[in-house]
């Protein structure tokens, strides 16, 4: 019962990065694709109707882990309180900065929503990106299985670490990589003008970044966690799981034919490629320890055969509600969102 959680858990991460990571891909690129307030105005209106159900998917999520994993959230909730209060402000700040744009017309109040909308994307990001560096990592987990990780200590993946070190960074880096060219795919597929020109030149070179990022990040994960290894020796057929993570290389030949819906669709494929490889590679740990032989697993930080099997009562029905809204929702979006459509209120 504990595998199907877990994956579930996996589907439901996946579906946040996928879906979201669009969103905050046009936000840390709102700077260098927008450069007039029409344009600005166009970035904001083709994830204005989205964004909030997007978000659905991280509460999807912690709800998840709060019923299926409770060990294993309350041990993360409390090791990574700083970076997960960042995280929650964040969030905060990327949402006003897209409802409250459009409600004062001064040159002064756009500038600021539109700086917070840039800083607020690029850092959750960031703190998304460290955040799985440190699941691939391992912390350092006490006898009870606790931990605490300050935002940083010495930049060294070793004790004591802190929620920032030279890999989780490089994590982020590429987490960065890959999710600006998330976003720059979605802006060239829905807008049109300048800023369709614009992300499609950021794209062509995000695309080699992206994976050359994911080979290098590869690399340093299985030296810095002989879990990955074990897990991949175990379970050999997760190598055809991992097969995703090339569509990344078909985005070039995609984007020359004009099949900008295809090209978005392979990056999907692509961040999915990457979650459910490294998933797949530690599970059964959850968690793991530094120490070899601690962390959480899946059996360690298990609710009662009770709680799953109730669980699973209401989680399918409501993931198939949200699936639907969202399904409507997005079959209701324009073709373009252009800037000739558009009129300022």
């Amino acid at each position: 019962m504990e595998a199907i959680w877990f994956a579930l858990v996996t589907c439901s991460l996946g579906a946040y990065v996928v879906l979201d990571g669009f969103d905050l891909g046009v936000g840390l690129l709102s700077p260098f694709v927008a450069k007039t307030d029409a344009e600005k105005r166009q970035l904001i209106r083709c994830v204005g109707p989205v964004w909030d159900g997007n978000e659905v998917w991280l509460l999807a999520t912690g709800g998840t882990l709060f019923l299926a994993f409770p060990k294993l959230l309350g041990a993360a909730f409390s090791g990574f309180y700083l970076p997960l209060m960042l995280l929650l402000w964040l969030l905060l700040f990327r949402a006003l900065s897209i409802e409250l744009r459009h409600q004062v017309h001064d040159a002064m109040w756009t500038t600021l929503w539109d700086a917070l909308f840039f800083l607020a994307s690029t850092l959750i990001v960031v703190l998304l990106g460290a955040a799985l560096g440190n699941v691939v990592r391992g912390v350092h987990l006490d006898g009870a299985g606790q931990f605490f990780a300050p935002l940083w200590t010495t930049f060294r993946p070793v004790p004591p670490i802190g929620a920032l070190d030279w890999f989780t960074i490089i994590i982020a880096a590429e987490a960065i990589a890959v999710i600006a060219l998330h976003g720059a795919l979605w802006l060239e597929w829905r807008t049109d003008g300048e800023v369709a020109r614009r992300a499609g030149m950021l794209a062509r070179r995000l695309v080699w970044a992206a994976a050359l990022g994911a080979a290098l990040a590869t690399l340093l994960a299985f030296s810095l966690q002989p879990r990955l290894a074990l897990g991949l020796q175990g379970r050999p057929w997760i190598a055809v799981c991992a097969l995703p993570i090339f569509a990344v290389l078909s985005i070039p030949s995609l984007r020359k034919r004009g099949r900008h819906r295809a090209a978005f669709f392979a990056s999907s494929l692509h961040i999915l490629g990457l979650l459910s490889a490294a998933a797949l590679s530690l599970y059964p740990w959850m968690l793991p320890g530094m120490t070899p032989g601690t962390g959480w697993t899946a059996q360690t930080a298990r609710a009662s055969d009770a709680s799953l099997t109730a669980g699973l009562a209401w989680w399918l029905p409501a993931v198939c509600l949200v699936l639907f809204c969202q399904r409507y929702v997005y079959s209701q979006l324009p073709q373009k969102f252009r800037i000739a459509d558009d009129a300022p209120h």
